[in-house]
């Protein structure tokens, strides 16, 4: 099974951003990948509605927003009218997280929840079977560029596990330091869906390394 692809936004040439949509639209890619960083609950600040609602305009595929955020809550219902298809938050920023999950899905989105490096997975036992997808951060989140943590491996295989468990259908993202390189172990190890932000636009051949990863 080939994985999803999405590439990150936050790597694209912010002053010629349509000419990276349209590559993203002709390419193998699967859905656009947009962090939302504020400063707060990550040390960055990215962008916000403006920018997602730019690209929701040229997007021919769906948008996957993983929000770097304290309270997300409080702006679900904004980031499904600017273009989010599916939303992503965090464990760790989110209090009343079954609460959460449950604003997502009544707003249409397909829910999704991020664990940084640290957190492990058994703490989604009681909510994995409300989840469409779960991101694990293969890097510190904050700043794209990072070297990849290891100990992700044994992550997603220990996820992959609790998804079986449950009867969950989760898809399993993977987010930080992706390549073309650590794409096959990643897939082997039970990955759904890849996130490559430098390793797709900072490449000679953008479209090329999307296929790459797709294999």
């Amino acid at each position: 099974m080939k994985p999803l692809v999405a590439p990150s936004m936050l790597s694209a040439n912010f002053a010629n951003l349509n000419n990276d949509i349209l590559m993203v639209n002709q390419s193998e890619a699967d859905w656009f990948h947009l962090d939302v960083m504020d400063g707060v609950f990550v040390p960055n600040i990215s962008f916000g509605f403006p920018i997602i609602q730019a690209i929701k305009k040229l997007a021919t595929k769906p948008l996957d927003v993983h929000l770097m955020i304290v309270q997300p809550e409080r702006y679900i219902k904004q980031f499904k009218e600017a273009g989010a298809d599916i939303l992503s938050v965090h464990y760790e920023a989110s209090t009343h997280l079954h609460r959460t999950i449950q604003a997502m899905k009544a707003e249409g989105l397909k829910a999704g929840l991020v664990l940084n490096p640290h957190t492990n997975v058994m703490v989604l036992e009681d909510v994995i079977a409300d989840l469409d997808l779960v991101l694990l951060m293969s890097v510190n989140p904050g700043f794209g560029g990072q070297a990849f943590i290891e100990q992700t491996y044994h992550k997603i295989i220990r996820l992959k596990q609790l998804i079986r468990d449950s009867g969950s259908h989760a898809l399993i993202e993977v987010d930080g330091g992706v390549s073309v390189e650590n794409a096959p172990r990643l897939v082997a190890a039970g990955a759904d869906v890849l996130v490559a932000g430098s390793e797709v636009f900072k490449s000679k051949n953008p479209a090329q390394t999307i296929h790459l990863l797709k294999q």
